[in-house]
């Protein structure tokens, strides 16, 4: 049987679509995707991401143990401060990308939803000395509020001075009345909030939200959008571009990979990655020949041989140009090179994309 988040029956009573995904029974979309993408980029939707996972870890010996477990420089977050960062393998492949919390006495890792169990299993059979893992994915509700008005829209919701928090910061306070985490966090490329609070809340929160948005057109998103959104910003989705075959060298994303602090699980396999050099690379491409969208499992092709696959893909509705996403050896990164994906069992050109499909609005410090 499929889970299902406290907000189902809000979804159902909305009109929106219900599909499985990650064994969740999830709203994929409300009106239509087109409508509720571009709403996201040039105004406001509102998230339901309560199928993520929420793990806390505290003890005396927490950061140490999670500083060990990571890629990512534990040490360096100061309390309200948030990091991205990877679960690792000893071979170095992603078993996980995650979020990391430093709160006051505990930190709370954000897990996807998919992995909840496998995150929790691995990380708490290599927990040593003074410290508890807490699972509270079942008790807690996650809605993020995602766009160019979502500023706003919490602010009109919460006495807490979110207009001044930096991206990848995080703060407890009433919103809509509700006891909650307020995170400046997201997953579509734009400026943008994630919001924990209890289950039980989760109902007129989510409620709060759409009331103080209607003037600034707000609209709920489904996965759909989500997807499409996150494309765009090449920002990479467990399951398609990261898996534990993957590294996160290979797929850009080394800033979370911290090879000069102390020993963590998979140091050694990426750090003699990165001497020899990564065998394959992630990138974008844009469709230069029309045919239909790219879609996960593609063949990509160079000069007609296979040189790799598609991880994600999709029309883009903000360039409305199809585009995607790859690992092709390293030679063929380079942005302008000619490439084609074989769809439907033809080749259609396609060319490697510089960086982002659509540059990143998230607030800085």
């Amino acid at each position: 049987m499929l889970k299902r988040t406290p907000l189902y029956d809000v979804h159902v009573a909305s009109g929106a679509r219900m599909i499985e995904f990650g064994g969740w029974e999830m709203p994929v979309q409300y009106s239509s995707l087109l409508v509720e993408h571009r709403t996201v980029r040039s105004a406001v939707g509102l998230f339901d991401l309560s199928h993520m996972g929420e793990l806390y870890v505290s003890g005396p010996d927490a950061r140490e143990n999670l500083q060990r477990i990571f890629t990512n420089d534990i040490e360096a977050l100061k309390p309200g401060q948030a990091q991205y960062t990877f679960i690792c393998n000893e071979r170095g492949g992603v078993v996980d990308d995650v979020i990391v919390y430093a709160l006051n006495d505990r930190y709370l890792v954000v897990v996807n939803a998919g992995n909840i169990d496998k995150d929790r299993t691995w990380i708490r059979s290599r927990l040593e000395g003074r410290v508890t893992l807490d699972d509270q994915s079942e008790g807690t509700a996650l809605l993020a509020v995602q766009g160019p008005m979502a500023e706003p829209v919490v602010a009109a919701l919460t006495d807490a001075d979110v207009a001044s928090m930096p991206a990848f910061t995080a703060l407890d306070a009433k919103v809509g009345g509700v006891n909650g985490l307020i995170s400046r966090t997201g997953y579509t490329g734009e400026d943008g909030f994630e919001i924990y609070c209890g289950a039980g809340d989760a109902q007129t929160l989510w409620e709060q939200v759409m009331a103080a948005g209607e003037e600034h057109g707000i609209v709920p998103v489904g996965l759909g959008a989500r997807d499409t959104l996150r494309l765009e910003a090449k920002l990479p989705l467990y399951g398609n571009d990261l898996s534990e075959e993957i590294t996160p060298l290979q797929a850009g994303l080394s800033f979370a990979v911290k090879l000069d602090k102390g020993d963590f699980i998979g140091k050694d396999a990426l750090a003699k990655e990165k001497a020899e050099g990564v065998r394959r690379k992630l990138v974008g491409f844009v469709m230069t020949e029309r045919g239909g969208a790219p879609r996960h499992g593609y063949r990509i092709l160079h000069q007609g041989k296979p040189v790799g696959e598609v991880t994600s893909g999709s029309f883009s509705p903000t360039l409305e140009r199809d585009i995607g996403m790859g690992y092709v050896p390293p030679e063929l990164a380079t942005p302008g090179t000619a490439i084609e994906i074989e769809i439907r069992g033809r080749c259609k050109g396609a060319e490697v994309h510089k960086g982002r499909f659509v540059e990143s609005r998230t607030k800085r410090g």
